[in-house]
């Protein structure tokens, strides 16, 4: 795998920023593409089922939001977002239903699992009718919090995870692992990308004056300045970056050409969202409008860098620690050793 260089002579002409400040479109729905899941965690159905001895008789889930369920262990499961439904299955469980994302994005095995629509539109009459102990919802995602009433009316308990940080994958994988019964499971995932985190951080992390960078999240309308409540911009602060959007707040809002040009960042990062190819063809075509933007020696000198979506959009969940080690060889000039 290998980050994507935006050619020098492919940046001739510079990214009109004060264009970049148009409101951000709603996110599609996460997922990790097919032809990276070679290194994904595999499904419940590749391992043995627990023996009855190792399973206990209930479990209590507490979500992000504070609410807590007691299910019978393990619970009929029907999940609303593809990260979480990879991080149950990687916990050793098993789905009823789940959204269309988690087979067409992250291209996971999720059995007989019913397919009951979209992140963004679930069928509350489909998720009914499989009559789960729990459902399993994204708290970012707004359709999927206006259904709660509903569900619960028809006697179905709701539990909403935010899963942004690796602290949060790890507190709700070592819920997963807990209700399946499967603990194994945890040190498997969760223990083995914090190995590589420890290890990328001791490699490639920076104890003081850590490069000054700037994080992009292009979409088909639009180019945001992004810190560290993205994927990737936490990332760059535990390894000891300085994000210019953080000394500068208004980047946030409008992504001033010239404050960029002040700050002088070492490293470029972009990151997409939605249709990729739809992304970087508007990025490229505000590029075409200003020729300040080549000028810039991260442009000049190759550390304009596109960063690729199963490791920097998706949530990576097991693979956190790829992440880790992808940004880390790249902020000290070595190509990601990755498949």
């Amino acid at each position: 795998m290998k980050p994507y260089r935006i050619a020098l002579s492919a940046l001739a002409l510079a990214l009109a920023l004060t264009a970049c400040g148009a409101k951000e479109a709603p996110e599609s729905a996460p997922g990790l593409p097919s032809s990276s899941e070679g290194a994904a965690s595999p499904p419940a159905s590749s391992s043995a089922a627990p023996s009855p001895a190792a399973q206990p008789e209930e479990a209590v889930l507490a979500d992000s939001l504070g609410n807590t369920v007691r299910v019978p262990a393990p619970p009929r499961v029907v999940c609303l977002y593809g990260s979480y439904s990879d991080a149950w299955l990687s916990a050793g469980g098993t789905l009823a239903g789940t959204t269309e994302d988690a087979v067409k994005e992250r291209g996971l095995d999720v059995g007989g699992a019913e397919i009951v629509g979209t992140v963004k539109e679930p069928s509350a009459e489909k998720i009914i009718a499989l009559e789960p102990d729990v459902v399993i919802l994204s708290a970012d995602v707004a359709a999927q919090q206006d259904m709660v009433d509903v569900l619960e009316s028809a006697g179905l308990p709701c539990l909403s995870y935010r899963a942004d940080t690796f602290a949060d994958y790890a507190a709700m994988m070592e819920q997963f692992c807990a209700a399946t019964g499967r603990p194994e499971r945890y040190q498997e995932t969760v223990g083995k990308a914090e190995a590589q985190i420890k290890a990328a951080k001791e490699a490639y992390g920076f104890s003081e004056d850590g490069p000054r960078v700037l994080l992009m999240r292009a979409f088909s309308t639009g180019v945001k300045a992004k810190t560290d409540d993205e994927l990737a911009g936490a990332i760059l602060k535990d390894l000891g970056c300085r994000n210019i959007a953080d000394e500068h707040p208004s980047m946030l809002e409008d992504l001033s050409l010239e404050e960029v040009i002040g700050a002088e960042p070492e490293f470029i990062f972009v990151t997409t969202m939605g249709s990729e190819e739809k992304a970087l063809d508007y990025l490229y075509s505000l590029i075409e409008k200003n020729p300040a933007w080549s000028g810039l020696e991260a442009v000049q000198e190759g550390r304009f860098l596109v960063l690729p979506k199963d490791l920097f959009h998706y949530k990576p969940n097991a693979r956190w620690g790829e992440s880790y080690e992808y940004l880390g060889r790249l902020l000290h000039g070595q190509e990601p050793d990755l498949d």
